[in-house]
């Protein structure tokens, strides 16, 4: 029968709590999707912290269960058929923890197909754009040819656009309910405007719709709670 012992990431990161789900993530806009979701589903976990600025995620360990070397990934012990069950890429998480806590997607067949499509819009444009411009804005100002930046930055607008047009008369991207479509995309909006420094940038303000959903969305305690899981003195 397997055990967690038996996959080579406990042996870096061993598991206090072998019963609980392992999470194997750091503070990013993908990371604290996974942690959100935790908080918001109640379901017990354990949370690692893996330092991508020392390459751990580069590590014979976690390569062996996310081989593109990339967080957040979980090690659920309670898997289906009861095997623990080894997961990694951040969208494909969240559908697997709506799915197997029963919250945070409608079980109605097209509601679920919608809050898919919408989920996979952050995870295929919103993360990938938003990144680049954080990238061109922040880390390579030395870059004399603004082009690149420019580029991303219509291509933000744009997004965030269509993001403000879909909340028009909704609380939540899916209207009335809070799904992982809105949790997919909360980390990724607030770094845009935080610690990519893209507020103005961006002209971030005149997408009202949106920073009333952001705003609510930050001041769900569970979103709270997430998005400082795993602190930075956590090992």
């Amino acid at each position: 029968m397997t055990i967690l012992a038996d996959f080579p990431i406990t042996h870096r990161w061993p598991a206090r709590h072998p019963d609980r789900l392992q999470l194997y993530s750091l503070a990013t806009p993908n990371g604290v999707k996974i942690s959100i979701m935790l908080e918001e589903t109640g379901l017990p976990y354990e949370v690692h912290r893996v330092d991508i600025l020392t390459d751990e995620n580069a590590t014979p360990e976690f390569l062996s269960l996310n081989p593109n070397g990339k967080i957040p990934a979980i090690l659920d012990p309670d898997g289906p058929e009861g095997r623990p069950t080894a997961m990694f890429e951040s969208g494909a998480i969240l559908l697997y923890l709506a799915d197997k806590t029963g919250q945070l997607i409608p079980t109605n067949a097209s509601r679920r197909l919608e809050t898919i499509q919408w989920l996979f819009f952050q995870m295929a444009a919103i993360g990938p754009m938003f990144g680049q411009v954080g990238y061109f804005n922040k880390f390579a100002k030395a870059i004399e040819d603004k082009r690149p930046l420019q580029r991303y930055v219509a291509e933000a607008q744009r997004l965030l656009g269509v993001l403000d047009h879909r909340l028009v008369g909704r609380d939540w991207i899916m209207g009335d309910d809070f799904t992982i479509a809105d949790i997919a995309t909360i980390g990724w909006v607030r770094n845009l405007i935080t610690f990519y420094e893209a507020r103005e940038l961006v002209d971030y303000d005149r997408f009202a719709q949106l920073a009333a959903w952001l705003d609510r969305a930050l001041a769900r305690p569970a979103v709270q709670r997430g998005l400082a899981i795993p602190a930075s003195s956590q090992e």
